[in-house]
């Protein structure tokens, strides 16, 4: 199996992802639906060893081999870049492949919402994007990322599993640090983040305790502190954060988190009517002073009410951001409902 070949079939067909599993042909996600390629043979667990030995190294096989996991970036000259996940199945070699562009896609083109050039630039705090795997997290935070990068000069550093948009120094200088190759762990990298005198920290994925109050910590000595969560609502998210520590340490999180966070821009992504690509909704809370006594009193259930008056300081519901896609005609009604956690709620406000 030449995975070169595939993948630039891939980049050709738009398919944002690719997936190779032994008796299975190759299977494409093109707009969301998963579609097998045509004129391609069931893969045999050759044609998945090759594709492994292609796309790795020394250093990735001694982590697969110890862990049985394995993220990592893949770049084919004038082709496209891909993060990659390698993982058995009936004890079988299973690829999925990510395409990333080279090209950073600004917040316009992607037609994210306008908070984002302003939150991006907040001298410091707790900026959260969440949502479900495969929602366009990680393109989000780059496009951010990237405005700084064109409108201020700050030192950047991520911490990402794996690198995914390469950025290269604009107005910002910007170090990107891979898990796995250059750090053992986000909790290490971040404590070794802290002394290397950044503005602004990027943690690919706060995933345990460490690395949340770690976080709150850089948020709370003057960062802005950008990551990512997989939550499907703003309030949800603020359960997560504070339900992950030890019950005797939570009122004072809750003190902490209401003191740093900035905001929690939830998205999900629906196909564009017509059939041309995806568009995010977003949930967007914004830390004004009734959000952070919210926070403070352990009301996180109160929020979604914060949300629906909210529009002046540029907080909206998802169903409002999914009411707004349909009435401009950029997605259907039908798969609004389906993104919606309040169908009866929609139909109201379509």
């Amino acid at each position: 199996m030449q995975i070169n070949e595939l993948l630039k079939l891939m980049v050709n067909q738009n398919a944002s992802d690719l997936h190779i599993r032994v008796g299975s042909p190759p299977i494409f996600r093109i707009f969301g639906k998963l579609t097998l390629v045509k004129d391609w043979q069931p893969v045999t667990v050759e044609d998945a060893q090759t594709v492994y030995d292609a796309i790795t190294n020394p250093i990735h096989k001694q982590i697969f081999a110890e862990t049985l996991e394995l993220d990592l970036a893949y770049s084919v000259s004038g082709i496209g870049r891909f993060r990659v996940n390698v993982a058995r199945q009936r004890g079988t070699l299973s690829f999925a492949f990510r395409l990333v562009p080279f090209t950073i896609p600004t917040i316009d083109q992607m037609q994210l919402p306008q908070i984002c050039k302003e939150l991006i630039l907040r001298p410091r705090g707790l900026i959260m994007v969440t949502g479900a795997a495969g929602s366009g997290k990680s393109t989000t935070m780059a496009a951010m990322i990237d405005h700084l990068n064109e409108t201020e000069s700050k030192n950047v550093i991520t911490i990402e599993d794996p690198i995914e948009y390469l950025h290269r120094n604009k107005k910002c200088i910007i170090a990107q640090r891979d898990l796995g190759e250059d750090t053992r762990s986000f909790e290490q990298a971040l404590m070794h983040t802290l002394r290397q005198d950044p503005d602004v920290i990027y943690i690919g994925e706060m995933r345990d305790l460490v690395t949340i109050s770690m976080a709150i910590r850089a948020a709370e000595t003057g960062h802005l502190v950008l990551g990512t969560l997989h939550t499907t609502d703003a309030s949800q998210t603020i359960d997560r954060i504070i339900d992950i520590f030890p019950a005797a340490q939570q009122d004072q999180i809750r003190i902490q988190l209401s003191q740093v966070l900035e905001a929690v821009l939830m998205q999900c992504l629906l196909p564009r009517v017509g059939g041309g690509g995806r568009i995010a909704a977003f949930e967007i809370l914004i830390a004004t002073p009734a959000v952070r006594n919210l926070i403070r009193m352990g009301k996180s259930h109160e929020i979604p009410n914060v949300l629906n008056i909210g529009s002046k300081e540029g907080m909206q519901t998802l169903d409002q951001a999914l009411a707004k896609l349909v009435k401009s005609q950029l997605v259907t009604k039908e798969d609004a409902l389906i993104k919606s956690s309040n169908p009866g709620q929609l139909l109201k406000l379509m």
